[in-house]
């Protein structure tokens, strides 16, 4: 098992976030992050490296672009079982990320809001999120992906059994939760947008 040495956490739901990055911190684990979350984490010392510093690119089109980019995506999905892909990533600098912790904007909550609009709707359509998730998950001989927060104690205890590192069962379990999120996230967007018309 290879210890976990890059995360990547983004965050909109932020309940147990700094204890979590905190214990991350002291395992010596380097924390990607944005926004919120990277200023939550800032705040209690919890030492963050800004995605857009990490990448060289810049957060932009009113936050819809922040993680989609390939040192962040080639972190994830690059197999560290195959030589070619190692090799493509160190051509290319782009450094292993084995952790990534994301949950969605609140799209079920956002649209059950008094005089929410077609075009706030779409707004809060996550995009880079489940991006993220998928990948995490595709790649979960690798890759820890946890979506939710009840999760983090025994990411944690499992890090610490495992010399900083999660076992294979563990991150298959985590990728599943993965995927009934991202199917479960489609189907209220569908719902919500299936008797919409578009405004005369």
């Amino acid at each position: 098992m290879t210890p976990v040495a890059r995360a990547l956490i983004s965050v909109t739901d932020k309940s147990g976030l700094v204890e979590f990055g905190e214990s991350l911190a002291q395992m010596g684990v380097e924390i990607l992050s944005t926004g919120g979350t990277a200023k939550l984490l800032r705040e209690h010392g919890v030492p963050v490296v800004e995605v857009s510093d990490y990448t060289g690119f810049p957060e932009m089109l009113d936050g819809r672009v922040k993680t989609l980019h390939p040192k962040i995506h080639g972190g994830i999905l690059g197999r560290r079982d195959l030589d070619s892909h190692r090799q493509q990533m160190a051509a290319h600098q782009i450094e292993p990320i084995d952790l990534v912790v994301v949950n969605l904007y609140q799209f079920e909550k956002a649209v059950a809001q008094p005089g929410c609009t077609l075009e706030d709707a779409i707004e809060n359509i996550d995009i880079g999120g489940p991006t993220l998730l998928r990948a995490a998950a595709k790649n979960y001989q690798a890759v820890t992906v946890v979506v939710d927060p009840a999760d983090y104690p025994k990411v944690i205890q499992e890090l610490k059994a495992h010399g900083g590192a999660t076992t294979l069962a563990t991150r298959f379990h985590l990728a599943r939760k993965v995927f009934a999120l991202t199917q479960a996230y489609d189907a209220a967007i569908f719902s919500y947008l299936k008797d919409k018309a578009l405004p005369a």
